[in-house]
């Protein structure tokens, strides 16, 4: 795809930045992941092995280790090889980034009117002229003007905007903030559902020289509060008035604000300053295009001009700054990765549905979709609720993000319909899976001895992939992707064996989204794939198995954390690599693996340093009755584990109801239960289920690489983990530090000294 690049007239120069080798790393870059207790506390052993004691400090979830303590002065050289024998989480790195003294850019800041120097490269894509949000976007009006840019529902009504309305509503919108007294560098928080006043509020922000900052809609009054202050917001866009309720509460705390507009629903009251959607637009309308032309073009692409807030499990969240150049260069490197279509040949179809809030959202709804003049849908705001099939099934998206649970969710469904199929067709369906797992490993594996794809496949897919794909929406979508947090192998296999591969893909906030994208000629089972061109990855003191801290090189890194220069200098070292917090590997082909996270590391009282993740997995695919699982043994002698059931999700509020589902009760019934609740289970309320999920537990330990991996006790939770109860963040990625304050007692529980150890053999007490 031949791109139009336009020059910005105010852009200052940038220097050719290329990635300095340092010692002590791996580099890949892409060319072009006790004792007994009773049931009556609902917490059982599993066995009886203690290791040493050590303490380790806590840790965060939060990017990046600890840098050690700066030196007065910082160089840029390249850190000396580590020695072999140091341990891989206690190792240094590179020193972190100080502040520069001299006005010339450099590669990163935290004060938000200054300007970066550009990690660019020589040739490729990395060497790619930077283009400001508003260049990207009037050369996406010039090729795909009269295309469908958006789309949405209005009862039973479809209403679109194509590209050039689009724009001309985001202009207005710009010109609308600037009447309202938006000031250059200051925020316009978003605070609401998906829609296509979403996106104009974002870019028309962009445009009129403020910041772009969206606020989740599941964030208190006081957290709504903290972002406004931090970004100073003149303006906030609310979509409704439970949503305007939450600033109202906090609105003479925020002395910069000075409107307020609300974008769906009539206004319940009428306030100063308060404005339905309508009326904000029109006092933009007949204002001159001067003023807003004189700030587009002062604009340069080593700026800022948005923010993506961090959730903040375990402080304050900070301000993601990213430049025009970080959002318009990954959008050009991310849609030539992963192959999209242009519009002049074949228009690509999104959904939008998961948080604008985060940047996964953003980049696939509105940048990339924007950068090859693609379409974007909008769901209904009950979408997770039970609603995005049928969007799915009316749009017929040629391209689909999903988080892991959306795809669990899926999974759980499709597993609850077939259970009451007839027998005959549960036996198609087997087959066909069995065939389509072969096949698609096959093909994974790039096995040139297997040629085309076996008769039975064709067969299979006749029978039951094309009727599940339609059943899904998903009959035109040749590109499934799954991010944001870890999925496991069983829903990864479950999808392949339906012919639907899941190309998992992984990022940050910090690296404007993408890193690693799988695709279709380019996969494998739980990798997270290869770098976008232009990035590279590094691996910061690998261990003997090569399981190194990932690091990121690119056009795609952030500026820094808005006013945090500490928390900035601690994410990117000396020679400028983000350094990412997560473990990860490389294999043969290049394939990024991730292993685990830093500072979610199980450091045991013996020093073992256990990844927590892969034993959470694992519990969950031997006992397919868990939904959540979460290992405990920081600074412990043993470990334990935290479990919820898979339970019915309430369709307004999103919470986790007392009703097991469907396929939890069927389970039940198989191991001769008549459990239907949660609270019939919960606290060893229902010995043949604590026997069951005891036999898994005790298969996950037989395959423990040492004893101190091994899971001694656990215990089943009155409820499920969700977002709205806190566990979860807004990609439903388990927050950890708060599910240990949540359930403080029940950890206690575990490590109390009682007498007699249960082991495999006699995992549970006497009647």
């Amino acid at each position: 795809m031949q791109l139009t690049v336009c020059e910005p007239a105010a852009m200052s120069e940038a220097a050719v930045m290329e990635p300095p080798r340092a010692g002590g790393f791996v580099e890949s870059s892409c060319g072009a992941e006790d004792s007994a207790a009773s049931l009556d506390d609902g917490i059982v052993d599993t066995a009886n092995e203690s290791s040493e004691e050590e303490s380790t400090g806590e840790r965060e979830e939060e990017v990046g280790a600890p840098s050690a303590a700066s030196s007065s002065t910082k160089t840029t050289e390249a850190p000396a090889e580590q020695s072999s024998n140091t341990k891989m989480v206690n190792a240094q790195r590179p020193d972190s980034l100080s502040l520069p003294a001299a006005a010339e850019p450099r590669l990163w800041t935290s004060q938000r009117d200054a300007e970066v120097q550009l990690r660019m490269g020589d040739s490729g894509l990395a060497a790619e002229s930077p283009l400001t949000v508003n260049q990207m976007f009037t050369s996406a009006v010039e090729r795909f003007g009269t295309f469908t840019a958006l789309g949405w529902k209005e009862g039973e009504q479809q209403k679109s905007l194509n590209y050039k309305d689009y724009y001309q509503a985001c202009r207005n919108a710009a010109k609308s903030f600037l009447k309202l007294g938006l000031q250059r560098y200051h925020g316009v928080g978003i605070l609401g559902f998906n829609s296509a006043e979403w996106f104009i509020s974002d870019i028309g922000a962009i445009l009129a020289g403020g910041f772009a900052v969206g606020i989740y809609t599941t964030n208190s009054p006081e957290a709504c509060q903290y972002v406004a202050e931090n970004c100073k917001a003149d303006i906030i866009v609310v979509e409704n008035h439970k949503q305007l309720q939450k600033i109202l509460q906090v609105e003479d705390k925020l002395p910069h604000l000075k409107a307020i507009i609300q974008y769906k629903d009539a206004l319940k009251e009428k306030r100063p300053n308060l404005y339905t959607w309508a009326e904000f637009m029109e006092l933009g309308r007949d204002e001159p295009d001067a003023p807003l032309d004189a700030i587009i073009s002062s604009q340069k692409p080593n700026q800022c001009c948005a923010l993506i807030y961090t959730s903040g499990t375990t402080g304050q969240p900070k301000g993601v700054m990213l430049s025009h150049d970080n959002i318009t260069w990954t959008a050009l490197s991310t849609s030539k990765h992963v192959r999209l279509t242009d519009a002049t040949q074949a228009q690509e179809v999104v959904v939008s549905y998961l948080p604008l809030s985060h940047i996964a959202a953003q980049m696939v709804d509105i940048w990339v979709t924007m950068k090859v003049g693609g379409a974007t849908y909008f769901a209904q705001p009950d979408a997770l609720k039970g609603s995005l099939v049928n969007t799915l099934k009316e749009v017929r998206p040629t391209a689909f993000m999903g988080v892991p649970r959306v795809w669990e969710k899926m999974q759980e469904k499709m597993k609850s319909v077939g259970q009451k199929s007839s027998t005959v067709r549960r036996k198609v369906a087997a087959w066909a899976k069995d065939v389509g797992l072969q096949t698609n490993l096959t093909k994974m594996n790039q096995n040139e001895a297997a040629g085309r794809p076996p008769l039975s496949y064709h067969i299979a897919k006749k029978l039951v992939f094309k009727k599940v794909r339609k059943a899904l929406g998903l009959d035109r979508c040749n590109r499934c992707y799954t991010g944001a947090a870890p999925i496991t192998k069983d829903t990864l296999e479950f999808f392949l064996s339906l012919d639907i591969p899941l190309y998992e893909l992984y990022g940050m906030s910090e690296s404007t989204g993408p890193h690693t994208i799988s695709r279709p000629n380019a996969f494998k089972l739980t990798s997270c794939g290869k770098e976008i061109p232009g990035c590279k990855t590094k691996l910061h003191n690998p261990d003997e198995e090569g399981n190194g801290e990932i690091c990121f090189w690119g056009r795609h890194v952030f500026m820094g954390y808005l006013n945090m220069p500490d928390k900035t200098d601690e994410a990117l070292d000396a020679e400028g690599w983000l350094h990412s917090g997560d473990l990860g590997k490389h294999d043969e082909n290049g394939f990024l693996f991730i292993t685990g996270r830093i500072k979610e590391l199980i450091i045991t009282a013996g020093g073992e340093n256990i990844p927590p993740v892969p034993i959470e997995d694992a519990v969950k695919e031997a006992v397919p009755l868990i939904s959540n699982a979460m290992l405990i043994g920081d600074k412990k002698k043993f470990l334990s584990m935290l479990l919820t059931i898979k339970c019915q999700v309430n369709a307004e509020s999103g919470d986790p109801e007392d009703e097991l589902t469907p396929e939890a009760v069927e389970i039940c019934k198989k191991l001769g239960s008549n459990a239907t609740r949660v609270s019939e289970i919960a606290s060893g309320r229902d010995r043949l289920v604590y026997a069951a999920i005891q036999e898994g537990i005790n298969r996950v330990n037989e395959k423990a690489t040492s004893n101190a991996q091994r899971i001694q006790k656990w215990v089943v939770l009155d409820r499920d983990f969700s977002v709205g109860g806190g566990e979860l963040g807004p990609t439903m990625k388990l927050k950890r530090p708060v599910v240990t304050k949540m359930f403080k007692d029940q950890i206690e529980n575990f490590y109390k000294e009682l007498a007699t150890p249960t082991t495999p053999d006699n995992p549970l007490p006497p009647k």
